[in-house]
């Protein structure tokens, strides 16, 4: 099943240790430590937010799209999701979503998938899998880590809403979140986040218009 469990959280962002905008169609990427809550804010409503988690102290373990899924058969993510890495480790646990549904399939939209999707003179548009380069070559933290583009699996797709056809197909539909809408998760281990707040133009993920998020951390 794929229900949904929306459970709002207690936590006053005005005690979050970070509390930081991340522009519309940019990177952002950051440490969140074993016991912190991390929280992504939804501000304007269906901006999709694509997501990847990795071992604070080895990128070699990262979160892994196919444990998730398989250890809790489950496509979506919701409060009660536990996001497992390659290493079968659970690396963070949803504790709190107004949304309600978070993608696990969709992956990060790039040249070329922008091409082959929509059209060829689509191919310079910036896309999630830039903002993802980007962030490996010029972080601190990534290149602390060692990283390059061989350490980008599959992501999560934050509010965004990928239904899977009878046939087996993805569909790339209109959102299901709204403004102000947020999950909210609490690290395991030791993690780095990586962002890419998606600039995607061609596919209502984010109704056609990127906007910013809010990104907060407590203790």
């Amino acid at each position: 099943m794929n229900t949904s469990t929306l459970i709002t959280s207690p936590l006053d962002p005005g005690q979050a240790v970070t509390n930081e905008i991340c522009p519309a169609g940019e990177p952002w990427a950051h440490l969140i430590k074993r016991g912190q809550t991390f929280r992504i804010v939804d501000l304007e409503g269906n901006q999709a937010v694509d997501t990847l988690f990795y071992n604070a102290h080895d990128a070699q373990e990262r979160y892994s799209a196919t444990d998730t899924i398989n250890r809790q058969k489950k496509l979506y993510l919701t409060t009660g999701s536990e996001l497992y890495s390659n290493f079968g480790n659970v690396m963070l646990t949803i504790t709190a979503d107004t949304c309600g549904r978070h993608d696990t399939l969709g992956g990060a939209c790039a040249a070329e998938s922008n091409t082959v999707r929509y059209a060829l003179e689509k191919f310079p548009m910036h896309s999630c899998r830039d903002n993802f380069l980007h962030a490996l070559a010029h972080h601190p933290l990534c290149q602390e880590l060692g990283m390059s583009k061989r350490d980008l699996p599959s992501n999560i797709n934050f509010f965004m809403n990928v239904p899977v056809t009878e046939s087996g197909g993805l569909e790339f539909a209109d959102g299901v979140s709204a403004p102000g809408k947020y999950v909210e998760m609490r690290a395991e281990m030791d993690v780095m986040v990586l962002i890419s707040n998606c600039p995607q133009l061609n596919n209502p993920c984010n109704a056609y218009n990127p906007t910013p998020i809010r990104l907060l951390i407590w203790d």
